[in-house]
Parts: structure tokens; C-alpha cells; sequence
């Protein structure tokens, strides 16, 4: 019997989420078959069998979250095979497993949960579990005031899975790291044809405005103090769905025609949608577009996830009075927000970038 450990599936993610099996107990599988799905970074990934065998035990339900290195399946191998091939990544094996589990501390018991006496009573008496609980006291100890507070705000805690659960740690990141910074102005679009594409415009815009700027087309490194100014425009495109936030990748589209963005465009969201999107193409943008104002709102103070130093956003759309030729018209107006990190971006640099992808969307 061998037992199979959740591979790391790539840059050093540390946990997916199981999403379905696709073998049961008893069941006999051959090496590379599909075993379950698993979701992690934004991507629903099959991890396959590394091994030809019976499935003897399945050590994670689905919603589970594992960790990597944690077992996921016992499988009875038949013979001696070479199972390297099969697994993303190095893997630990079971001996090492055991000493890392030795050295790991254990979990600790509720018993060593600071808490008053008064608190304790009370959290027994109401039904409260102190281990929900954050302790408000000196050094964390759970006071009174704390279970009151938390039977007060009692309710199921629903735990984030999948996309969200990466949105929220990645915007975590984001608002450690990043010194957020905005400019926003608009676009008057009296000169567009009708049934314009308005995100087609937008990536066009952002072209321009990176060949006039390439300094927001940079990734900075704060460890080395250190920025790199990309000779590629890989733009990401913002898209949300009922699961949470994802980002897709236009690749190096500097020199590429419109229509071939578009249909590029047309297959990212489309595997959004239905959640083929491959890992790699949520990745390395150098740069990301928001076009929040498809759903509402003008102006947005927008996050920046690093290595990345700047994203645009774009408001919705309305008619509005302007001062054209001399004489006030009704106008079709883009409000334009200009998010961009100050420790590698400079205030004339955000505002002449903003200004360069104004002026193509006026043309």
C-alpha cells in the first residue's frame, strides 16, 4: 500500500480545496488517471493517479481544504513501479512525512484557551464555543465582554473557499504592501462610432498609453528596492463572476490587430465562465484593466496586486453636458481612474500615462 500526498501544483501554493473525486473506495485505477479535482489559485486543476492500483481509502471529503503534502488517498500499487512521473513537484516521502509530523507542534486543546472564569461559565451556559472566540484581555484572554459580543453576533461563519479565499488573502497582501495612490480624470467619446467595443477601446488605450509611459508597465520588488520595466504589455482583464474575482491575461499584445485581441479575449472569458481557464493564465500581467462601470459606479480607488505597479479603471458611461466647439452638447463621458503604487510610480508619470490613454479613446 502507498499513500498519495497532494502534489504541489505549482508556485509554491500551499493548499487546495477538494472539488469532487472522481474514483470511489474499491475502485481499481491506473497511473495518470484522473483522481479528484482540486481548486487552488483561482483554477480548478485534476490531479492524477501516480500510481495503478485499488483505491483503499479517500482521506479528504469534498470541501476539504489540504494542505500540500497532506495524504489524499490510499491506493494498494501493484509491483514495483517508477511513480516519479506522476506527481507534480517533489514530494516528501512517508518516513519523512512521519519526522515532519513529529516535529510539528501539537494543536492546542481548549483547555489552554485564555479565559476569565467569569467567561468560561458564560460561554457554557450560552453555548459558545470559546475557540471562536477573539480574546479582547490582556495577552488575548477572553473576557465576559467577548462572549457577550459573540452570542450577540451568533451565526453559521461560512469559511471562504477557492476564488474568494484567494481574493481575500491576495488583497491582504495587496494593502500591506502596496502604496496606493490615484488620479482620476474623463474621456469625452463624441467622436466614437456606434456600437464601439468599449473594452476593445480600452485595451487600445492602455497600449498606447504604455508605449508613451512604459513606467507603469513595470513590476517593482521591494526586497531588492528594485523595479523592471517590461518590453511586453500582458494586460490583465479584471472579470467577476457569482464565485468571486478573476483575472485573465492578454498576452504581449503590443503589436497584435484588434481582432485578434478580441477573439483572444472572447476565449478567456469564456474560460472564466465555465472554469477551464488554465493556471497559467491567471498569472504575470504587467499590468490590469477594471471595467467596473459595466455593472455602475464612476470613480474607484482600485488594488494593485504586486509585483504589479499600476491598473485603470473605468466608470460607467453617461450623457452629460459639455463645452464642445464653443457651444454645450450632450456628451458621452468615461470617468477614468488611474491606481498606481508611488513607491515605483511618480505623480507626473501616473498623469501622463492617463492622459495618453485619453486622448487615443477621444481620436
Amino acid at each position: 500500500m502507498k499513500t498519495f500526498a497532494l502534489p504541489d501544483l505549482g508556485e509554491g501554493l500551499q493548499e487546495a480545496e477538494v472539488i469532487s473525486w472522481h474514483v470511489s473506495v474499491g475502485d481499481r485505477v491506473v497511473a495518470d488517471q484522473p483522481l479528484l479535482s482540486v481548486e487552488t489559485d483561482k483554477a480548478v486543476v485534476d490531479v492524477p493517479a501516480p500510481w495503478s492500483g485499488t483505491v483503499l481509502k479517500l482521506h479528504a471529503h469534498r470541501g476539504t481544504m489540504v494542505a500540500t503534502g497532506a495524504p489524499l488517498a490510499d491506493i494498494d500499487t501493484e509491483g514495483d513501479q517508477d511513480d516519479a512521473g506522476a506527481i507534480v513537484g517533489e514530494l516528501p516521502t512517508p518516513a519523512a512525512r512521519e519526522e515532519d509530523s513529529e516535529r510539528r507542534p501539537s494543536a492546542p486543546r481548549s483547555a489552554r484557551i485564555k479565559a476569565v472564569p467569569a467567561a468560561r461559565q458564560l460561554a457554557r451556559a450560552l453555548g459558545v464555543e470559546l475557540t471562536s472566540i477573539v480574546g479582547t484581555g490582556p495577552g488575548g484572554t477572553i473576557t465576559r465582554e467577548d462572549v457577550e459580543l459573540a452570542q450577540a453576533t451568533a451565526g453559521k461563519w461560512e469559511p471562504l473557499r477557492g476564488v474568494r479565499r484567494a481574493m481575500a488573502l491576495n488583497m491582504t497582501q495587496a494593502h500591506a504592501e502596496v502604496a496606493t495612490t490615484s488620479v482620476t480624470d474623463e474621456a469625452l467619446l463624441q467622436n466614437w462610432p456606434p456600437n464601439e467595443r468599449v473594452t476593445m477601446r480600452l485595451v487600445r488605450a492602455m497600449i498606447a498609453a504604455c508605449k508613451q509611459v512604459p513606467a507603469l508597465n513595470a513590476w517593482y520588488d521591494s526586497r531588492r528596492v528594485a523595479r523592471l520595466v517590461h518590453s511586453k504589455i500582458d494586460i490583465g482583464m479584471a472579470m467577476n463572476t457569482e464565485e468571486g474575482l478573476f483575472v485573465p491575461v492578454l498576452r504581449d499584445i503590443g503589436g497584435r490587430q484588434r481582432d485578434e485581441i478580441q477573439r483572444d479575449f472572447e476565449q478567456l472569458k469564456m474560460g472564466v465562465i465555465n472554469r477551464s481557464v488554465a493556471p497559467q493564465e491567471l498569472r504575470n500581467a504587467t499590468i490590469t484593466l477594471s471595467n467596473f462601470g459595466m455593472v455602475g459606479g464612476r470613480h474607484a480607488v482600485l488594488v494593485i496586486m504586486p509585483p504589479q505597479v499600476a491598473i485603470l479603471g473605468a466608470g460607467r458611461i453617461t450623457q452629460e453636458p459639455r463645452i464642445v466647439d464653443g457651444r454645450i452638447r450632450p456628451c458621452p463621458i468615461l470617468p477614468l481612474s488611474l491606481t498606481f503604487d508611488h513607491r515605483a510610480v511618480t505623480g507626473v508619470e501616473a498623469t501622463r500615462f492617463l492622459m495618453a490613454a485619453i486622448a487615443d479613446l477621444e481620436n
